[in-house]
C-alpha cells in the first residue's frame, strides 16, 4: 500500500495531535507519522501506552497530564515546554486523547505558539464522545432518535459545573446529550437537567475508558444515574451520555457481541410500530 504524499515535520515545529479515545488503531496516518519522528513527544493522562510504544526510539517522551484532584503541570508551563522545545530545533508532538480542540485546551496551547512564532500543525484526532461511544454501541445520532447532539463539559476552568450554561435549554434542547469529565459532579448535574425538564426516565450510560481494554459501561435511567454509577463504581475518565441513543446499545454492542451476547435487532421496538402504521 502505497500512502499519499503527507506533509513534512520539521525541526523548530509542534504538532497537536490528537490521539483519539484510546485504541492505537484509531490513530491517524498523520499522527503515527509524528510519532515515528518526532524527537520530543509531550503527552496527556488520557494517551494509551500502546501508542507511546509507536514513539520513535530516542524521542524524550514527558508525561504533562491533567488528572482532577491530583497535582497537575500548569497550562501555561506546558505550553512553555512546548516553545523551549521547538526554539531547541526539536520536531516536537503535543500528543493529546481525542482530538485537541475538543475540551481539550489545544486552542490555548496553539495561541501559545503563535504568541511565540512557533510554527505549528493541528492533527485532529477523534473524540472520545463520538469514538468512545461507537465502542459502547452507541451512535452520537441515529435517524430513529435524534436529529441533533450536544457536547458538554461536565467542569468549568474552575472545576466546578458550569455555571454559564442555560440549563433548562440544554434539557430540553438536543435529544441526546453527551458529557465529558462529569462524574464529580454528577449529582448537580443530574438535578439540574431534570429541574429543568428533562424526563427522568430517559436513558443514561456511563462509559469508563472507553475504547481501551478497561472499558465498562453500565446502562440506567437519569433518575437512577448517580446511584448506579456509585454502585458500580465506575471511574474516570468516563462519558455520560443521555438520550434515547443509549438505547441502541443493546443491538449495537459489538463487543459485547464479540465476547458472546446476543444482540438485539429491534432494540427500539420500532419493527410492531411500523407495521401498525
Amino acid at each position: 500500500m502505497q500512502l499519499p504524499e503527507l506533509p513534512s515535520f520539521e525541526p523548530g515545529w509542534v504538532w497537536l495531535v490528537g490521539a483519539g479515545p484510546g485504541d492505537p488503531g484509531l490513530l491517524t496516518v498523520l499522527a503515527v507519522k509524528a510519532l515515528a519522528e518526532a524527537d520530543a513527544v509531550v503527552y496527556d493522562a488520557l494517551v494509551d501506552d500502546r501508542t507511546l510504544r509507536l514513539a520513535r526510539p530516542g524521542a524524550v517522551l514527558e508525561f504533562a497530564g491533567k488528572r482532577g484532584g491530583k497535582p497537575s503541570p500548569r497550562q501555561p508551563d506546558i505550553s512553555q515546554r512546548l516553545v523551549r522545545y521547538a526554539r531547541d530545533g526539536k520536531r516536537v508532538l503535543r500528543l493529546k486523547g481525542g482530538d485537541p480542540f475538543v475540551f481539550g485546551r489545544g486552542g490555548e496551547e496553539a495561541l501559545a505558539l503563535v504568541a511565540a512564532k512557533v510554527p505549528f500543525r493541528i492533527v485532529p484526532g477523534i473524540t472520545a464522545g463520538i469514538g468512545g461511544l461507537a465502542y459502547a454501541g452507541i451512535p452520537a445520532t441515529h435517524r430513529d432518535v435524534n436529529e441533533a447532539v450536544t457536547f458538554i463539559t461536565g467542569h468549568n476552568v474552575s472545576g466546578e459545573v458550569p455555571d454559564g450554561l442555560d440549563w433548562p435549554a440544554l434539557a430540553r434542547g438536543a435529544p441526546v446529550l453527551v458529557f465529558y469529565m462529569a462524574l464529580k459532579h454528577l449529582a448537580q448535574i443530574r438535578d439540574r437537567l431534570i429541574a429543568g425538564g428533562r424526563r427522568p426516565d430517559d436513558a443514561a450510560a456511563v462509559v469508563s475508558h472507553a475504547a481501551t481494554d478497561r472499558q465498562r459501561m453500565i446502562v440506567t435511567s437519569l433518575a437512577r444515574l448517580v446511584e448506579d454509577t456509585a454502585t458500580a463504581k465506575m471511574e474516570p475518565p468516563a462519558l455520560v451520555v443521555i438520550g434515547p441513543a443509549v438505547e441502541l446499545a443493546a443491538g449495537l454492542d459489538w463487543l459485547g457481541a464479540i465476547e458472546g451476547r446476543t444482540l438485539d435487532p429491534d432494540p427500539l421496538k420500532l419493527k410492531g410500530r411500523r407495521e401498525a402504521g
